[in-house]
């Protein structure tokens, strides 16, 4: 813009400058050529004044004479015109002039001024003299007199309108001079009053295509740079209007994209991945800023997904497949090829990726749980069939039988009420149908209360229950539930402890990382945010093997002793749950031999 407003100057003064200069040309010419015409019309008033006032010598005397009396009256009549005065004879020949000796001047018959006057006009003349070697006007002018036509001819030098001519020349050169300064700071004013909007509109249109759309033009004048600026500020505002509708797309289907639930990956037609979803970065293990803008075979997955997509750009149609991945960690994914079409145009596949390896191993599991209900139910009713069978067969005539068999009736209808039990409490615990009443819980009265209703079993076993527990440590929680909680924990510690073994209850605060327990005081002891339940037994424990799964429904360590202690293995189960419903969380440790130590944490308030 400088460049153009430098331009805009230099061509105004160039405008300016060029006009002024022809201007002087053009008055220096006229003043040049009004000054000598004015000198001629005065030379000729003079040349016939002279011829009126003057004696002219008779033809009969001798030239030599002539020339003595013309040359001495021209040399006269000088004084009163101030100019050189020469006078000629019809055939050319010179017989007076005041500054030179006609004697040695030549024929002026060939002169122009002189040829001019012969014809009857007034002759005029400028060129370089060569007697004064200075540039004359001539002005020649034919005269009647008694003694014939003759020619008076009149020369003034120059060199005076020479000098008046440079004196102009030179006042019209520093007036140009001071012209053209003037000219430079009117025109630089005037250039950059034009150019300053151009500046401002450019700079807005910068800001524009560096997406500053908020850029608009100050409008100052409503002429056409103002409907320019003006137009610039329409574009700015529908280009603004059109981006945030564009921004908002994009925040809704990005929004849409990093929420699914499902990996999307977009490939272009020519094998170019161009768009790769957050879930789907997840799955492939892939970022998109490595993966986007390349060839989908550089993804280096496993090779039946390239083939997939290859054959998906082949056929062009949709295509289904459930596939195992083992990067970046093993999952079932559920693969779906859609082509994309746009104006009946194939322009890329869409590949939908879908995680099931939860649902299958949920129907794995729920497969897994018919068998598992299926066998445990059919144990017991195989038991008081075949007992009700032998009754009914006649050993009811045995009373000692009878009451025998009617007693393991009793006792496997009892095992499957309990099993049924179990399974519709371990149904509703995850289904989230049990409500749970919260309210605040005084552990160590309510551990009491729970051993003791162990003992009597316990003592059977000459099992000891010890309880450690501070008084007045609190939490929130559903008493029902806790305390089913901590009996099954217990229940199983007796079951599986030897006689003469050990139970150990122990609860006890937990403070925040930021507060040593070595550096309580009265004001902070209260500022425990979980409580910790520990129940170790002195029992036969687990082998490291089936601690990952003895939470899992109907799994058994010891399967016989399970059975013959009466235990349905959804116990632990449904601690799990239990305490998950708590927001807690419920750890396990033991060796074979020597015992084993359950540990749960639940926090003292719920959100």
């Amino acid at each position: 813009m400088n460049s153009f407003r430098s331009r805009l100057t230099l061509i105004m003064i160039g405008i300016i400058g060029l006009s002024v200069l022809a201007s002087g040309l053009l008055m220096a010419q006229m003043f040049k050529r009004n000054h000598i015409q004015a000198l001629e019309d005065s030379m000729v008033r003079e040349i016939r004044i002279i011829a009126a006032g003057m004696e002219w010598a008779p033809n009969d005397e001798s030239l030599s004479t002539q020339l003595q009396y013309y040359t001495q009256l021209a040399s006269d009549m000088k004084k009163n015109a101030d100019s050189r005065v020469t006078i000629i004879q019809m055939d050319g020949i010179v017989v007076g002039d005041s500054d030179h000796d006609p004697h040695t001047m030549d024929n002026h018959k060939s002169r122009k001024e002189v040829i001019e006057a012969l014809s009857g006009e007034v002759g005029t003349s400028i060129r370089m003299s060569d007697t004064t070697n200075q540039n004359m006007l001539y002005v020649a002018l034919q005269v009647q007199t008694d003694e014939g036509p003759h020619i008076i001819r009149l020369a003034m030098s120059l060199a005076d309108v020479e000098q008046s001519i440079r004196n102009l020349w030179t006042a019209l050169i520093v007036w140009l001079l001071v012209l053209f300064l003037v000219a430079a700071l009117i025109s630089y004013r005037v250039a950059s009053g034009m150019t300053r909007p151009l500046e401002q509109i450019t700079k807005v249109a910068k800001r524009i295509q560096r997406q500053d759309y908020r850029a608009r033009v100050t409008v100052k004048k409503q002429d056409e740079i103002g409907e320019l600026g003006y137009a610039i500020n329409a574009m700015a505002d529908s280009l603004q209007v059109q981006m945030e509708r564009i921004r908002q797309n994009e925040s809704q289907l990005e929004s849409v994209l990093d929420n699914m639930i499902n990996g999307i990956v977009m490939i272009d037609v020519t094998g170019n991945i161009v768009l790769l979803s957050r879930r789907a970065e997840d799955i492939l293990g892939f970022t998109s800023r490595e993966l986007v803008g390349r060839h989908y075979s550089d993804a280096r997955q496993q090779h039946e997904l390239t083939s997939l997509i290859r054959e998906a750009f082949e056929k062009q149609s949709y295509i289904h497949e459930e596939m195992t991945f083992y990067y970046p960690e093993e999952r079932l994914l559920e693969l779906n090829l859609v082509p994309v079409m746009q104006d009946n145009e194939f322009v890329g596949i869409l590949l939908v990726l879908q995680d099931v390896s939860a649902i299958r191993r949920l129907e794995r599991m729920r497969s897994e749980f018919v068998a598992n209900v299926s066998h445990e139910l059919k144990t017991p009713v195989a038991a008081v069939k075949g007992f009700a069978e032998t009754l009914l067969g006649g050993a009811v005539k045995d009373e000692e039988t009878t009451r025998s068999f009617l007693q393991i009736i009793y006792d496997e209808s009892e095992r499957l009420n309990r099993l049924i039990g179990d399974i519709l409490e371990l149904s509703k615990i995850e289904s989230r149908r049990v409500p749970l009443m919260f309210s605040p819980v005084e552990m160590q009265s309510f551990a009491a209360k729970t051993v003791q209703l162990l003992e009597a079993e316990a003592a059977r076993k000459s099992i000891r229950l010890d309880l450690i527990a501070e008084s007045d440590i609190y939490v929130e929680a559903d008493e029902d539930r806790l305390r089913q909680i901590m009996m099954n924990l217990l229940s199983n510690g007796i079951n599986y402890t030897p006689e003469g073994g050990k139970v150990t209850v122990m609860v006890e605060p937990v403070w925040p990382a930021s507060v040593s327990p070595y550096a309580l005081s009265d004001e902070t002891r209260d500022d425990y945010d979980r409580i910790r339940i520990v129940i170790k037994d002195t029992g036969i424990g687990i082998p490291k093997k089936d601690l990952p799964r003895i939470f899992e429904r109907f799994y058994r360590v010891d399967k016989a002793r399970s059975r013959s202690s009466g235990g349905t293995g959804l116990g632990l189960s449904i601690v799990k749950h239990l305490v998950e419903l708590h927001n807690g969380t419920i750890a396990v440790e033991s060796e074979v031999g020597v015992g084993t130590k359950f540990t749960i944490e639940i926090p003292v308030i719920h959100p």
